[in-house]
This record gives C-alpha cells, sequence and structure tokens, in this order.
C-alpha cells in the first residue's frame, strides 16, 4: 500500500504553481501525493521572493511538527534572479536562523528549487533554446498552463536521465534535489 503523503509547494507565482503540479503530475506522484497546499506571493503586495523567505521558516517549522503524525513534503520554489542559485539557497538558510529555527536538514524531505535567472529561463531551455543563467530576458507565457509541453520535454529528460546539454545549473540541481526528495519519501 503507498503512504499517501501531504505536499506543501510555497513559491512566488502561478508560473512556478503551475509548472511543479504539471511535473508532479507527469512524474506519476499525484498517486502517491495526497492533498498538495499551495502558498503563493500574493501578487500587489511587495516582492514575492521575500514572501516565500519569510515564509519558508514557518512552512519548515509546521514540516517537522507534522512529520511525525503525517508523511509530508515541502518543495519551496523561488527565482535567482540576478542573486543565483547558492545565495538563494543561503538566504533561506539565514532567514531560518532569524527565527530560531535550524536550516534544512539532508533527512527532510525538503526540496529547495531556484531557477535562475527564472522559470522563463527553464522554459526556453526546455524549448530547445541554449540559454544564459545570467540573463533575465527569456519571454513569459501568455497562459501559465502554456508550459505543458516544456513540462513534458523534462519529465522525458528525468526519465532517461539524458539532459540536453549545456543543461542549465539551476535546473541540474533542481533534479538534484527532486531525487533526493523522492528517495526520502520511499523509506518513509
Amino acid at each position: 500500500m503507498t503512504r499517501r503523503v501531504q505536499l506543501v509547494l510555497l513559491c512566488e507565482d502561478r508560473q512556478h504553481e503551475t509548472f511543479v503540479r504539471q511535473f508532479l503530475k507527469k512524474m506519476g506522484w499525484e498517486k502517491s501525493v495526497g492533498r498538495i497546499r499551495v502558498k503563493i506571493a500574493p501578487p500587489g503586495k511587495g516582492a514575492a521572493e521575500q514572501f516565500v523567505r519569510n515564509e519558508y521558516p514557518i512552512e519548515l517549522k509546521e514540516h517537522r511538527k507534522v512529520r511525525n503524525r503525517v508523511a509530508t513534503a515541502l518543495i519551496v520554489v523561488r527565482d535567482g534572479d540576478n542573486q543565483g542559485l547558492v545565495y538563494r539557497v543561503q538566504e533561506l538558510s539565514k532567514a531560518c536562523e532569524l527565527h530560531g529555527i535550524e536550516p534544512r536538514q539532508d533527512d527532510e524531505a525538503v526540496a529547495i528549487v531556484i531557477p535562475t535567472w527564472n522559470i522563463e529561463t527553464w522554459i526556453a531551455y526546455l524549448t530547445g533554446e541554449t540559454v544564459d543563467e545570467t540573463k533575465s530576458d527569456y519571454p513569459r507565457l501568455q497562459r501559465q498552463r502554456d508550459c505543458r509541453p516544456q513540462v513534458e520535454a523534462l519529465v522525458e529528460m528525468c526519465r532517461h536521465r539524458e539532459f540536453r546539454q549545456p543543461l542549465p545549473q539551476s535546473l541540474k540541481t533542481a533534479c538534484e534535489e527532486c531525487r533526493r526528495l523522492v528517495s526520502l519519501m520511499s523509506t518513509r
């Protein structure tokens, strides 16, 4: 019997949510993932990256409280912008420290996904473009759901573990985070 998990998705915007939900669905995770609770930065209420940074320690603390009663997973998505992957992860650790919470541990079912410059960079790569993660000028989709073909391309690459080169570093790291999350969830 597969144990159903509750997944919390903390992200900056609807494009992040749509991309991740489509990925989970195409990878077949919806069969093992129970309820998905999504927390998105409210539009027009300040910097979305700051919202995620502020909410992360709260969600991590909640994750730790309920993981003993219910198998849970937390996926955090925020754009790297001009700060990049490493800096954005460090910011999340610092936010935890400011709240008196220990940063994420290796054995916790928490994935931190940082598209750099932004999710549009990944979408451009998955469309077939060679991308530069230091540039922010990749076009936004007219509708969030228009990312489906790109998500399908990513799923195929993940299933075969063959990625078109050059693979953006932030996408490579996100794939490693997802593999780590799957591994942790399968042992619970």
